[in-house]
């Protein structure tokens, strides 16, 4: 009994925990001005940079813009799941936001979708590359994530600007977690916002 008590306790502590994180994104409430990296998000951060160096390539600057409209994507994950039809994938965007809504297919038929993301959400003039990674009910982290990434070529290659990608000079980068999925922004433009700071709890 005690066993099960103790479980039950465990189990109502993470979905609260999981439940607080997601909704600290929540676009209803969060602003430009409250954006900086949680733990986990940093070290991602941190892995994109290290594992670039390993390629000689230079770190990317943090971006307020990109990291803003990257939590607030992984916000729309875990919400409303503008994934969860079939044809939809990770990409995809809702209609409960303020932003145009759509179901991103693996042709890239609704490619400008994300691309426009930045401008329609910040100040941010250039276009937004996201890669993404998680499920709904996952628990995603920087370490998954970028395995995940690494092992996917078309993923990996705009990490470390290869193939398409290699003749893109990455001048940005956003990055949020939460819930079941982990997303990252890359752009070219330079993003004129301060840098986002560490988030105090």
């Amino acid at each position: 009994m005690k066993t099960l008590k103790l479980l039950t306790l465990l189990v109502n502590f993470y979905f609260l925990s999981f439940s607080q994180n997601i909704d600290k994104y929540n676009p209803k409430t969060y602003k430009l001005t409250d954006v900086c990296l949680s733990a986990e998000e940093g070290k991602l951060y941190d892995m994109i940079n290290e594992y670039r160096k390993q390629y000689n390539l230079p770190k990317i600057p943090s971006s307020r813009s990109l990291t803003y409209v990257a939590q607030l994507h992984v916000w729309d994950l875990n919400v409303n799941k503008p994934n969860s039809k079939t044809s939809c994938n990770m990409h995809s965007w809702s209609d409960n936001g303020s932003w145009t809504a759509c179901c991103y297919t693996s042709d890239h038929a609704k490619a400008s979708c994300m691309w426009g993301k930045p401008r329609e959400l910040t100040n941010y003039t250039g276009n937004g590359f996201e890669i993404s990674h998680g499920t709904f009910g996952y628990n995603a982290n920087a370490e998954s994530a970028l395995k995940g990434w690494k092992n996917s070529s078309g993923h990996n290659n705009v990490i470390i600007n290869k193939s398409i990608w290699a003749d893109n000079k990455w001048n940005a980068i956003g990055i949020g977690i939460s819930g079941g999925f982990a997303v990252v922004w890359f752009g070219t433009a330079e993003d004129t916002e301060t840098k986002p700071g560490k988030c105090e709890d």
